[in-house]
């Protein structure tokens, strides 16, 4: 089925989230849209799929115009959607998340889950799934719940398929997999739509490429074009993707983490009795999934959980039972994974959000007063430094995109004497621009002698930084290995596999 858009546009008040946009899918075709977070791909994605109505434009499958009014018309005419997010019921099986929203009877009004049994089956059959249709989501890995949305869709007859962002959650095994169905899909004849910011996977496996900046297409590229061409596009400039650093200087071990357990309110075990160091000058860098316990860590080192358990030594000093302030105060530096919610307050200017855990003492606060003057200089030096896009020091946080956001934090944590820097996702959301410049910050960090904890579920992120690497699985460590093991290696680890003997360091 032939997929075109023209002309879509879609406002949310002052803001165009697409503008104008036009693009033609044709039949057995992966044609990936490649943007930065906060372009307008996954906006226009739902406009196709009938969860935003366009303000102006059409859709039409086959030349022939659509008006869907949600997604049950998008589905009726052949369009699935496989959510970055999965929208699955844990607690149902296959079969029964298979069903919702098409439920199928027998006589007597019995739910004929028979029926869904053996579409679950015939479908894993054809595309080597081997699903179980009784098996609970909840139950299933990953990789394998995003087979079940796959299997969702094509259980209603999709001739166009849209992959939103699908490997966010995935490992590089199940990506790799995942790339294998599409042109599985692809083969079958469906039209995919496969939604993206990662560059190497646009290159494997994508037809033709459609680039979105800022909510408009700026240019069609083909999958031989290189990483940096495909950068430049997106950003809209010339973009170094490469980190450059030299070998690690190590000092002391300067952090030194031992038997540490984190739980929940309810008594349930998230990080499980784990035990690392980092010496002052290097770069630990924690990978895994999301979700196997990396917040709670980084939480735990910075005193924002209360059940912990063990001990948190950094340069000799207990850190388990004190204080965030006192915490901070020892010069822990820490950029939370949820600027938004944790790092920043919106509706302060950028000069209020860089003495947010520094403005109840010297140098900012004298006598009991706030020092403005000493502030706005200050903010200014800032400003520079970081290359904040903004009209000034003065205008609110909350305006700013994304990546001028995350400086804004960068700005404020790298501006102390630290003694660890603890980074978690530090570079979610933000363009391929401002990841160079958050990525030269971080290792300029390491190379003062400082110590430093990277958190990130991007393994590309992960080899262009650590000195060494931690996997965690399910709350533990997998295992330490040196900074360039292999990405399999990693994915593996990264499903719980423990790594050969002599790849640990």
């Amino acid at each position: 089925m032939k997929l075109e858009l023209r002309g879509i546009t879609k406002r949310f008040g002052t803001l165009i989230a697409n503008d104008s946009i036009d693009l033609v899918v044709e039949p057995g075709e992966i044609h990936c849209l490649l943007g930065e977070n906060g372009a307008g791909k996954s906006t226009l994605m739902n406009v196709l799929y009938g969860l935003y109505r366009a303000d102006e434009g059409e859709i039409l499958l086959d030349d022939h115009v659509q008006n869907f009014h949600g997604p049950g018309d998008a589905m009726r005419a052949g369009i699935g959607m496989v959510h970055q997010h999965f929208m699955l019921i844990p607690v149902f099986t296959v079969a029964e998340n298979l069903m919702l929203g098409h439920e199928s009877t027998r006589a007597g009004g019995v739910l004929d889950l028979d029926a869904a049994r053996k579409r679950v089956r015939e479908i894993s059959a054809r595309f080597g799934f081997d699903i179980d249709p009784d098996a609970l989501i909840e139950d299933l890995p990953v990789g394998v719940q995003q087979r079940v949305e796959i299997i969702k869709a094509l259980s209603h007859e999709a001739q166009v398929l849209v992959f939103d962002e699908p490997t966010a959650v995935l490992t590089p095994q199940e990506t790799d997999e995942l790339m294998d169905i599409m042109r599985q899909l692809k083969a079958s004849g469906a039209s995919i739509v496969f939604i993206t910011h990662k560059l190497r996977e646009v290159r494997e496996v994508a037809d033709r490429i459609t680039v979105v900046r800022l909510g408009k297409v700026v240019g069609e590229a083909s999958p031989t074009a290189t990483n940096a061409e495909l950068a430049s596009m997106m950003v809209g400039r010339a973009v170094e993707l490469t980190v450059h650093k030299e070998a690690p200087k190590l000092g002391e071990r300067a952090l030194v983490v031992e038997g540490l357990t984190v739980l929940d309110p309810t008594g349930q075990i998230l990080v499980n009795d784990v035990g690392f160091d980092v010496r002052a000058g290097e770069i630990l860098a924690i990978a895994g999934v999301q979700g196997n316990g990396q917040t709670e860590l980084t939480e735990a080192l910075v005193g924002l959980r209360n059940e912990v358990r063990g001990s948190i030594r950094l340069n000799g000093k207990e850190l388990v039972g004190a204080s965030v302030r006192g915490i901070l105060d020892v010069g822990v530096g820490f950029v939370p994974e949820d600027r938004n919610e944790d790092g920043l307050v919106g509706t302060f200017t950028i000069a209020e959000n860089l003495i947010l855990d520094r403005s109840h003492g010297e140098p900012f606060v004298r006598w009991g007063s706030l020092r403005l003057d000493y502030l706005q200089k200050f903010a200014a030096e800032k400003f520079a430094e970081f290359d904040v896009r903004a009209a000034g020091v003065e205008s609110q946080v909350g305006s700013l995109s994304g990546g001028n956001q995350q400086k804004v934090v960068l700005a404020r944590e790298l501006s102390r004497d630290l003694s660890l820097l603890v980074a978690a996702q530090p570079t979610r959301g933000v363009d391929v621009g401002s990841i160079e410049f958050i990525h030269k910050r971080i290792v300029q960090t390491r190379d003062a002698g400082v110590p430093v904890v990277v958190v990130s579920t991007e393994l590309d992120e992960v080899a262009a930084l650590a000195d060494r690497i931690m996997v965690m699985y399910r709350g533990r460590i997998v295992g330490i290995v040196p900074g360039n093991t292999p990405r399999d290696v990693l994915g593996l680890m990264m499903a719980g596999e423990t790594p050969a003997e002599g790849a640990a360091a």
